[in-house]
């Protein structure tokens, strides 16, 4: 040990001493305290076990006798439709087999006829020998091929947005947007009509959520209005509060369009973000398909995320997110649905593809389509007992009872319809909800989707089936 280190020591305790003689008192005793107040912590239990109440023999045997288990899974009635399904044989075109009779096919989402066009078929199986059945891994790993990032490219050409992602489910595609920007403390306004797809995603969100009526803007703005009043109070906490819209270029569950100028114009009012689920808009409205903002004619750029699913008019799986870079680079690293799901099968991307190709050379396709929506739309409305709900241009329509009561009734009326237009030819279905979970049940219905191969002649055979069918039901 050096001389120094002995010197030093003593000198060094002196001054530790004497410094705690000049202390004032009121320091030494908090000091105390604190030390007492550690080794406290250190030596205590983290849970005290509590008393517990020791029961008689006597009291457990009227506890077991009490008990009821309940089934693992509840009963199931007889004639619930999952336990009588309808067998499909071959492709859900125009025509379809069901249970091997052929019907005129007024059930299937296939707005613009592309299952089973030959293009595409060729094309899917070019890309099935080239790059086999899946990619089997997520985009951000090993799962990105060559026409995943084509298919992106001409989307966003397409929709005129910077960019866009692939989603590989559709369900997924917008309840992984949402919660990719809205989070815990964030406000989202949604219309009460809104798909099931959207309330899974506000829910994994853990948003605020305000419901506003069904197309209504009259009620958003009134919510909006109080939610500017609450700002004010709170400036601090609004200053971080993010604020979104959320609606449907046109409602799955309803068939009508969303007013879009007027959402807009609120928008920029009171600062919000507007995000737009466009499964059934995107190849159907504008005039050439680009959704409801070209059937509007509103800015792309006004829209801060448009959000559609690619079983409706590309005739393939999967989903599409589009807007400005900056937005769509942020799901890439935060979308659930793309950052953990194995990629879409490269054939259904190259089958995409080439549906939008087909698109884009005969952007006539969309009139067609809408031509047939109105002649459907107008015959329906004459049929006795039963109204139709939906814009005349939209492709899907609802046939609800004019009449109604209970829901069971009403239901149990419209499948025995569907039932016995399925005898005679045309394949109907019955709106299927999972009661008790929908945030808004909408009232039993038809669900009549529209082709554009449709003919006159299968338009007028059609609804004079459905009309002598309701006629003998009602």
């Amino acid at each position: 040990m050096a001389v120094e280190d002995v010197i030093v020591e003593p000198w060094y305790m002196m001054q530790m001493v004497q410094a705690f003689l000049q202390a004032p008192v009121y320091h030494i005793v908090i000091e105390v305290l604190l030390i007492v107040w550690i080794i406290g912590l250190l030596f205590s239990k983290s849970y005290r076990i509590q008393e517990r109440v020791q029961l008689t023999e006597k009291e457990k045997e009227d506890l077991l006798a009490e008990w009821q288990p309940e089934p693992l899974v509840p009963d199931t009635p007889e004639d619930h439709p999952a336990l009588h399904p309808r067998v499909v044989s071959g492709k859900a075109g125009l025509k379809v087999v069901v249970d091997g009779k052929e019907c005129l096919n007024l059930a299937t989402l296939n707005f613009l006829g592309m299952l089973g066009n030959k293009r595409i078929e060729k094309a899917a199986n070019s890309a099935l020998y080239k790059y086999g059945v899946g990619s089997c891994g997520p985009r951000g790993f090993y799962g990105t091929v060559d026409v995943h990032l084509d298919l992106e490219d001409k989307l966003a050409k397409f929709t005129r947005t910077e960019e866009a992602i692939l989603y590989a489910y559709g369900f997924a595609t917008i309840a992984s947007a949402i919660p990719a920007y809205s989070k815990r403390g964030d406000i989202v306004f949604c219309d009460e009509g809104a798909c099931f797809a959207i309330q899974k995603g506000l829910l994994a969100s853990r948003s605020k959520v305000v419901y506003f009526k069904h197309n209504d803007m009259e009620d958003l703005e009134r919510l909006l209005k109080e939610q500017a009043k609450d700002d004010k109070k709170n400036p601090k906490k609004a200053a971080v509060t993010r604020r979104f819209v959320l609606v449907e270029g046109i409602y799955m569950n309803y068939g009508d369009i969303v007013p879009l100028p007027k959402l807009v114009e609120l928008k920029y009012k009171y600062k919000v973000r507007i995000f737009i689920e466009e499964s059934l808009s995107f190849g159907v409205l504008g005039d050439n398909g680009r959704g409801v903002t070209e059937h509007f004619g509103v800015p792309i750029e006004d829209i801060d995320l448009i959000s559609a699913n690619m079983e409706m008019s590309l005739a393939s799986i999967g989903g599409f997110c589009c807007g400005d870079s900056f937005v769509i680079d942020h799901q890439r690293l935060s979308g659930q649905g793309y950052c953990f799901s194995a990629s879409l099968p490269p054939m259904l991307s190259v089958a995409a593809s080439e549906a939008l190709l087909i698109m884009e050379e005969k952007p006539g396709i969309f009139e067609e389509l809408r031509t047939r929506c109105k002649w459907l739309h107008a015959k329906l409305s004459s049929i006795p007992g039963l109204k139709v709900c939906g814009e005349p241009i939209s492709p899907i329509m609802h046939l609800q009872l004019a009449a109604q009561s209970s829901r069971t009734e009403d239901t149990t009326k419209l499948e025995t319809i569907c039932n016995e237009c399925m005898n005679q030819g045309v394949a109907l279905t019955v709106a299927r909800y999972l009661e008790g979970e929908e945030h808004l049940l909408p009232p039993p219905s038809i669900r009549i989707a529209v082709n554009v191969e449709l003919t006159e002649d299968d338009i007028n055979d059609a609804t004079s089936v459905i009309t002598n069918v309701a006629k003998m039901v009602l």
